[in-house]
């Protein structure tokens, strides 16, 4: 029994490090380099509404969703909004040709796979996942559609 309580702890005690950020919480921060080696912090774009973007290259659905983010983000940008794109691709080139391909042009950073750090603190199970963050880096949705986040980008950059 007292093995089996404490196999059940250690079990929610890792269900609870690596679960995702809650709506309403602030965003934990994330500091990786870009492809010319320049830190980009996540804090540094607090006072604009920001998504945070996990994908990879070699993901249909993502590079989906980086096609439909292009004129949004062409849009809305000027206005106060940005992407933090981090890929979790093992193979950097894989992630620097896609973001070639699909005309990226937002923030971009890779850490490799799915047990690099920023993917457990943000408890990443999926891709593409992705947090909506308003000014205050304060999460507000977790994968909001396309239609939920222009909604927002209208109402919060006005």
């Amino acid at each position: 029994m007292k093995t089996f309580i404490l196999g059940m702890l250690s079990v929610v005690f890792f269900a609870t490090a690596n679960a995702q950020p809650k709506i309403g919480s602030q965003a934990p921060e994330i500091v990786l380099k870009d492809k010319e080696g320049r830190l980009k912090t996540l804090s540094s774009l607090k006072g604009k509404v920001v998504l945070v973007d996990f994908w990879a290259s070699w993901c249909v659905p993502c590079r989906k969703s980086n096609r439909q983010m292009v004129p949004l983000y062409r849009k809305y940008q000027s206005k106060g909004f940005e992407i933090y794109g981090i890929s979790l691709d093992e193979d950097p080139a894989d992630w620097q040709k896609a973001v070639a391909t699909d005309r990226i042009k937002w923030w971009q950073v890779n850490e490799a796979g799915w047990n690099a750090p920023n993917a457990l603190a943000w408890g990443i199970e999926q891709l593409p996942t992705s947090f909506l963050l308003d000014k205050d880096g304060r999460i507000i949705s977790i994968d909001p559609t396309q239609v939920e986040l222009e909604k927002y980008l209208q109402q919060a950059l006005q």
